[in-house]
């Protein structure tokens, strides 16, 4: 089918959808609750399904890991917007100009909000959203990753099961579909991925003035200061960054720490995989990469930093290969000695690969260097020195920062997640998000005497002394 005709298909649907929104009553407190309780209910009934659905779709994924980040964040994310949803719809009471006029901000739903979702987190990152979007009233089309066919289609076969076609649509294919669906002139259009494709994603959203959340990425760096313990650090770094195998967009993508700390944190790390990771190959709790393109990629970017003089210290356990390209698996791999020609260094590595780049002139040097480049999903800072943690967050611009630990905040319902710059724009999570997928609307009513507009009605004769002394004064 070609795109038009995909285009058209999805266009039927979407103007389905926004007759049923525009033609009815704003969604009650109680239908927005049941919906975001529906949804929960799907993620817990089906909840074996799809764990073994990402499973297949990754060739191996850990089942603990589809349980904590994809299944209970996402159903604790839905149930907090469902505990606090009457708190945020109250219309909030603005200050006025005179007695007697009363003036407030009436939150009002958007309409139909369209969500273009990944693969690494594949429920996460899809009913994740739909907190924000059922809280505030909207309904949602989804389109999920052609990358995980086996959770995509279970989604799709499921939630008619739950929703009726007017409130959650999931929209399945390929590119071309994820382009037609990217067309679409929704009232407002979700997208998490790649900064490349977010471009694609906004340029089209544009055609039709339609507002988007872009959910990038980019290089999340981790700096070590000279006060760090780095035990801990690498113990932390390397939790997240074996957690998915490293295919997070709030990964670490690179290390900055002091020359002196190199060597320390090589052993720590190497500690850290023993104790942690005594084989890799066999062992259910580590997750394969997604796909032979991905894992190739990877081996690239190892062989690219290899040429340009790095030097690569595989994590791998004794007797176990550094990859495999039957599991697809690679060892978390430390790539010492980077520089800026090597791809690792310019790309984002959504992978278990840590590139260590050492500073010498202080912390100082570390933000000159973070700041020569695009602005971060997250940053992350390792150090008890107050004023240093304060530099940091102040003369750093990321989406989020975390001090001594990595990607804490993405759990924290009160706080907003997002980017700024190539890392996205716009942010959602708790109370943050359902204020995206809200159209703060202002309600005024006139006092009696309409003294604010008396000052615009001619003649202006009488009233121009007065602006003129305002004016003077």
């Amino acid at each position: 089918m070609s795109e038009q005709h995909h285009f058209q298909a999805l266009s039927h649907i979407l103007d389905a959808m926004k007759k049923h929104h525009r033609h009815n009553e704003p969604a009650t407190a109680a239908l927005r609750r049941d919906r975001l309780m529906r949804s929960a209910a799907l993620i817990r009934d089906n909840h074996a399904a799809l764990t073994a659905a990402i499973g297949r779709d990754f060739g191996h994924r850990s089942g603990y890991q589809t349980q904590a980040a994809d299944l209970i964040t996402t159903i604790n994310m839905l149930t907090h917007s469902a505990e606090k949803l009457e708190q945020w719809m109250q219309p909030e009471v603005a200050e006025v100009p005179v007695p007697g006029m009363q003036a407030w901000i009436e939150p009002q739903p958007l309409g139909v909000v369209g969500i273009i979702s990944p693969w690494n987190f594949p429920i996460n990152l899809a009913f994740g959203p739909l907190a924000g979007v059922f809280a505030a009233g909207n309904t949602s089309m989804l389109k999920p990753s052609e990358l995980t066919p086996f959770t995509s289609e279970l989604l799709a076969e499921r939630v008619p099961h739950y929703f009726d076609s007017n409130e959650l649509v999931v929209a399945l294919g390929d590119a071309k579909v994820g382009q037609a669906f990217s067309q679409l002139p929704f009232d407002h259009l979700v997208f998490t991925g790649s900064t490349a494709v977010g471009r694609h994603v906004m340029r089209a959203a544009a055609e039709n003035l339609v507002p988007v959340t872009l959910e990038l990425g980019g290089k999340s760096p981790v700096v070590l200061d000279t006060d760090a313990d780095i035990s801990i650090a690498a113990e932390r770094i390397l939790t997240i960054k074996t957690f998915n195998a490293g295919q997070i967009c709030i990964s670490p993508d690179y290390v900055l720490l002091p020359e002196s700390s190199e060597a320390d944190f090589v052993d720590a790390a190497k500690r850290f995989m023993h104790e942690s990771y005594p084989t890799l190959q066999g062992n259910v709790d580590y997750t394969a990469i997604i796909n032979d393109r991905h894992y190739h990629r990877l081996l690239m970017l190892l062989d690219d930093a290899a040429r340009k003089g790095a030097n690569i210290i595989s994590l791998a356990p004794d007797n176990e290969p550094d990859a495999d390209p039957h599991s697809r698996k690679i060892a978390p791999h430390l790539i010492l000695g980077v520089t800026e020609e090597m791809l690792v260094m310019q790309e984002e590595i959504f992978g278990p690969l840590l590139p260590l780049k050492t500073y010498t002139a202080g912390i100082g040097e570390a933000i000159r260097y973070i700041n020569a480049g695009p602005r971060p999903l997250a940053a992350y800072y390792f150090g008890h020195d107050t004023e240093h943690q304060r530099h940091i967050a102040t003369r750093t611009t990321s989406g989020a920062l975390v001090i001594n630990d990595v990607m804490t905040h993405a759990a924290i319902d009160s706080l907003p997640f997002g980017g700024i710059g190539a890392s996205g724009t716009g942010a959602y999570h708790g109370i943050h998000g359902f204020r995206r997928f809200s159209h703060a609307k202002p309600v005024v009513v006139q006092e009696s005497a309409g003294m604010t507009n008396l000052r615009l009605r001619a003649p202006y004769q009488d009233k121009a002394a007065v602006a003129e002394a305002f004016l003077n004064n």
